[in-house]
């Protein structure tokens, strides 16, 4: 299986900033950000592996600054790390005021897919950096994923000991 590099996962989808998307401080909603960062990512996913890919975890998601209604947004996504079925999207939010032009980092998140083949996960490709800023996300990636695994045992430890009844 051929490697790829990172910009064949790359994924930029630009929105407006509408009243509906507003909190009642009038700075758009987290949820829908975070859904935003997901449905990007998930293409970014299936672009790296060509395959059906799913959710594993959504981590590490910093709002860094307000998004206001007079914004605009940049969701970019990237595949930044691979194990043997899962990866890693790197996805960042840029605001940029439309009247002024100011563009800034609105948030950050990492979220983690895993590739399916008849429901079963399935090896995909590595990753190959190019940019300064790839290097980097790919060359910390390991230590996020061992902080995701102590994670996901302690939410499994969680999961077994709550209660699921009214």
């Amino acid at each position: 299986m051929e490697a790829r590099y990172v910009r064949e996962s790359k994924v930029m989808k630009t929105s407006r900033v509408f009243p509906v998307d507003l909190n009642s401080l009038e700075t758009l909603f987290g949820g829908k950000i975070v859904a935003e960062m997901d449905i990007i990512a998930s293409i970014s996913a299936a672009r790296h592996s060509r395959m059906n890919c799913v959710t594993a975890s959504i981590d590490s998601v910093d709002f860094l600054c307000p998004v206001r209604k007079t914004d605009s947004v940049d969701y970019q996504s990237f595949v930044v790390y691979t194990g043997k079925s899962s990866m890693e999207v790197f996805v960042k939010v840029i605001a940029e005021d439309l009247l002024s032009g100011t563009r800034r980092v609105a948030a950050t998140c990492f979220v983690t897919f895993v590739a399916l083949q008849d429901g079963k996960p399935v090896q995909i490709p590595q990753v190959i950096p190019e940019t300064e800023e790839e290097k980097l996300l790919h060359e910390i990636a390991m230590d996020r994923v061992k902080k995701r695994k102590e994670r996901r045992t302690v939410s499994a430890k969680l999961a077994r000991i709550l209660e699921v009844t009214n």
